[in-house]
């Protein structure tokens, strides 16, 4: 709603002025009218004003004397329109000079203020495009720059271009948050679409809380978060009103969010003292992926109190972990079994279960676990690793830091070693393609194949946009619609019969697919086809 001012010493041409129209039907609001300029400007001075309609002559301070001190002191942005009885040139030349948005001769008409609000309601419209456009640009280029630090393949100039393009840069230290949703069963019975839907609703809710500070607030870093995933660079100077506490600020910040997205997580990288170390901080958060698996759920995880918080007066049972990992490396169900009992029973005092102890030797568990995998195949990158053991670390129906929940885990990393010594992962598109070829009308979901073959449901994801330039439910689509197609050509089935056939149980879907990949509806198909062979 616009905020319109109106200022002229005449009362009945002021109170002519406001009944003239039915301002609130054109979406305006009078806030004040006054009645002279020097009222008008000490208004301004303290209010928000988005239109104002001066006459010329008033005592005290005239329009043009008016409009010329809020443009040379910049105290408001508002439109002005000059209004005057006088069809003098010399006034509308002054008027102009100073910006003024129009120049309207008394008696005022309606169809004239109408015309005014349009024109501003316009300008507005399109200063906004520009500047929601030149936003859009900016960030994309201080996110290329932030993907170079965080690769440490960075130069002075992008230092330099974050230094000064980051809101509220200071130098106080950093930390790279990755911002995720924690319910994974939850995911799992949405479509790419609707968890995209959730994202963009969570990045907006974010993104206002934030306010000047969005700029910081990042809803996809190529290569270095998940395309479901938020990152958000935090720095000391945000947390000054909270002593510089991070997890006061983020705490004040989840809050938020609650219920947004499910459970929405914080995985806090490690503190750094300048920006060319942000990829430490990168790396750090990025090792809280699979260490939040077997914690108990929290909103918050911090790298420095949660895996790098060790304490030398808690045991670190390396003989039981050996055993554990050896286990888990050879497939023994046995030896995992005990080694995980051996475990439990050393770290359990009268009291339970230490946390901090279960802490230390899953730091430890991890840290091994990785390194074996990338023994085995020094393609692998080290990341997917991470989000692998993530991924299949959180085990429906067990509690996290269980010992039934260490043992499940066991049996799948050994699994998972085992497809890698078959280099399985190589030939994994491949193996898909067959699957694909023949149980294409079953329910087949891309965390179903992630699953079968040991491999991150967002890195398979990106294997076949990269391999086939389309998203792995475009590339199902398109097969069960080419079989579709021919079945179309080869069979005498009415169309309900076939859309069941090759896997779409909604006719009305199938006809909407069929439309967008071959263009026309399947009926229309079948006889252009077929009259174009008879």
């Amino acid at each position: 709603m616009l905020r319109v001012m109106l200022v002229d010493d005449e009362p009945y041409t002021l109170e002519g002025l406001s009944v003239l129209i039915d301002w609130k039907e054109y979406d305006c609001q009078i806030v004040r009218k006054a009645t002279n300029g020097r009222e008008a400007y000490d208004y301004l001075k303290e209010n928000t004003v988005d239109l104002v309609f001066a006459d010329i002559k008033m005592p005290v301070m005239t329009g043009i004397e008016l409009l010329q001190a809020v443009r040379e002191e910049e105290i408001s942005k508002a439109f002005f329109v000059i209004i005057s009885g006088y069809n003098d040139f010399h006034y509308a030349q002054e008027a102009l000079r100073y910006d003024a948005l129009e120049y309207l001769l008394k008696p005022v008409g309606a169809e004239g203020l109408i015309s005014v609000i349009d024109k501003v309601k316009n300008k507005r419209r399109s200063a906004d495009d520009n500047e929601s456009v030149t936003f859009d640009v900016k960030k994309a280029y201080l996110t290329q720059n932030i993907m170079l630090l965080l690769s440490g393949r960075y130069k002075d100039k992008n230092i330099d271009y974050v230094k000064k393009n980051l809101h509220r840069y200071g130098d106080g230290d950093f930390r790279f948050i990755n911002i995720c949703f924690g319910d994974i069963d939850t995911l799992e019975e949405q479509s790419d679409e609707e968890i995209l839907t959730i994202k963009n609703r969570l990045y907006e809710r974010l993104k206002s809380a934030l306010g000047d500070n969005c700029d910081r607030l990042f809803a996809d870093i190529p290569g270095y978060t998940d395309e479901f995933e938020l990152s958000f660079i935090y720095s000391d100077d945000l947390g000054s009103e909270y002593d510089s506490d991070v997890i006061k600020y983020l705490d004040r910040l989840h809050k938020t969010v609650e219920d947004t997205a499910g459970r929405v997580v914080f995985l806090v990288g490690k503190r750094v003292e300048e920006l060319s170390r942000l990829s430490r901080s990168y790396s750090s958060a990025a090792t809280l992926r699979p260490y939040r698996s077997f914690e108990a759920k929290r909103n918050i995880y911090i790298y420095e109190e949660d895996v790098q918080g060790s304490d030398v007066s808690v045991l670190l049972c390396k003989d039981e972990l050996d055993g554990l990992i050896s286990g888990i490396e050879l497939g023994d169900t046995d030896r995992i079994n005990k080694s995980v009992d051996e475990l439990f029973d050393k770290i359990t005092d009268s009291e339970g279960i230490s946390d901090k102890a279960l802490s230390i030797n899953t730091n430890y568990l991890l840290f091994r676990l990785l390194h074996l995998a990338v023994e085995l195949d020094e393609s692998i990158n080290q990341e997917e690793v991470m989000l692998y053991i993530s991924d299949n670390a959180l085990i429906n129906g067990t509690d996290r830091g269980s010992s039934l929940h260490l043992k499940q885990f066991g049996y799948e990393y050994a699994e998972y070693l085992t497809s890698l010594r078959k280099n399985a992962s190589k030939g994994i598109l491949y193996e898909i393609e067959k699957e694909l070829a023949v149980n294409y009308a079953q329910n087949i979901t891309l965390r179903d194949l992630a699953g079968k073959y040991y491999v991150n449901s967002s890195y398979l994801g990106q294997l076949f946009k990269k391999r086939y330039g389309v998203s792995f439910k475009d590339y199902l689509s398109g097969i069960r619609i080419d079989e579709a197609a021919s079945l179309l050509l080869k069979t005498d089935k009415k169309i309900t019969e076939i859309a069941e056939e090759v896997g779409y149980h909604d006719t009305d879907y199938f006809i909407n697919r069929f439309i967008a990949i071959k263009g026309c509806t399947p009926s229309k198909y079948r006889k252009n086809e077929l009259g174009t062979n008879s």
